[in-house]
């Protein structure tokens, strides 16, 4: 029961869509512990083949941020583009989170919205930062354009 349980929960964190890392830029130098940055991740629309979205963030070094304990700032940057064929096998929600990264240990996150105008025919997609007690209303947004051809599927 036990190895059908983590064969389960492998293979739903191998499905969650994770960030690669395109680049990072030092900000800050640090003494002790990576130097303060700004990285840029490649997400790719789990949903949406043919779509990727860059978010620029930073990141926190520092002793804090090289154990992974600090918090990062809530300040983001996202532009999404057609790196491909647009395909959406299934149809997709008229709004849905399809990313989100942990920004600090406890409570803070940084997430990344889809949203479909159904008239302009075109996908949203919008970055901002939430917390348990108070999030940030800093946010980002971009938009990707669909072929008129391509009816983007909505349920």
């Amino acid at each position: 029961m036990k190895k059908i349980a983590l064969l389960v929960s492998l293979c739903l964190a191998a499905a969650v869509a994770q960030a690669q890392q395109v680049g990072a830029v030092d900000t800050a130098f640090q003494w002790i512990g990576p130097d303060h940055k700004i990285v840029v991740e490649a997400y790719d629309d789990p949903k949406v083949e043919g779509v990727t979205c860059y978010v620029s963030r930073a990141k926190t070094g520092g002793i804090s941020g090289g154990l992974g304990l600090a918090e990062d700032k809530a300040e983001a940057s996202i532009a999404c583009r057609q790196v491909g064929p647009i395909s959406i096998p299934q149809p997709l929600k008229v709004q849905e989170e399809v990313f989100n990264e942990r920004l600090s240990v406890l409570f803070k996150k940084l997430r990344i919205v889809r949203m479909v105008d159904k008239k302009r025919n075109t996908l949203v997609y919008m970055t901002y930062s939430d917390k348990l007690v108070d999030g940030s209303p800093q946010n980002a947004v971009t938009a990707v354009a669909v072929d008129r051809a391509t009816v983007i599927p909505v349920r």
